[in-house]
């Protein structure tokens, strides 16, 4: 089964976190990761995106919507919600949302803040919002990770999170490493369980 690993990162720090919950994934049997991107959005009229990203994933479809059996979804903060890329991307899933295309997956969402107080939580609890209205199934971080009640950067029970630092420069330590692949094992069995 897969699970789609869905993100927008700018500076690296959200694509490296995206890489440890697909290794989370794909260390849980008969699950393996989907990693995908997509593209910035920009307010110029003349300004195109790519076809194809230069490096990393590619850019995500609308089909690979359809085939996931979960979804994990990240962003980098903006003023306390998600990019407007990845909300952008979201936007245009009203045939999804009217077909039921994503009702009963499970999903999880996770984020990087330049500011340890930027908006962790309340990115989290955004990115959600539009999961449930699709009807998908929350999957969280409880505090049964032990990880969770040890770290000093990033890590909350709505999803796993990182601080990078104001220049970005702090990398993503043990504990918020280990948080990002415990939310991808826990996608991962929870659409297994929900799907054998």
């Amino acid at each position: 089964m897969e699970i789609l690993v869905l993100y927008y990162s700018l500076h690296g720090q959200t694509a490296q976190m995206a890489r440890l919950i697909a290794r989370g994934i794909d260390e849980v049997d008969g699950a393996q990761a989907r990693l995908r991107t997509v593209p910035s959005v920009s307010s110029g009229v003349n300004h195109r995106n790519p076809a194809v990203p230069e490096e990393g994933p590619p850019f995500a479809t609308l089909e690979d919507l359809h085939e996931c059996g979960g979804l994990v979804l990240g962003s980098p903060i903006r003023f306390g919600n998600m990019a407007a890329a990845l909300k952008y991307f979201l936007d245009g899933t009203a045939a999804e949302w009217f077909s039921g295309a994503l009702s009963g997956k499970p999903a999880a969402v996770f984020t990087s803040t330049a500011s340890l107080h930027g908006g962790q939580e309340s990115t989290l609890l955004s990115m959600m919002l539009p999961l449930l209205h699709h009807g998908m199934v929350i999957v969280g971080l409880p505090y049964t990770e032990a990880a969770l009640t040890k770290t000093a950067g990033g890590g909350t029970p709505y999803g796993a999170s990182h601080f990078s630092g104001w220049k970005g420069g702090r990398e993503l330590d043990t504990h918020e490493s280990d948080l990002c692949r415990a939310l991808g094992q826990r996608v991962a069995r929870m659409a297994l369980n929900l799907n054998p």
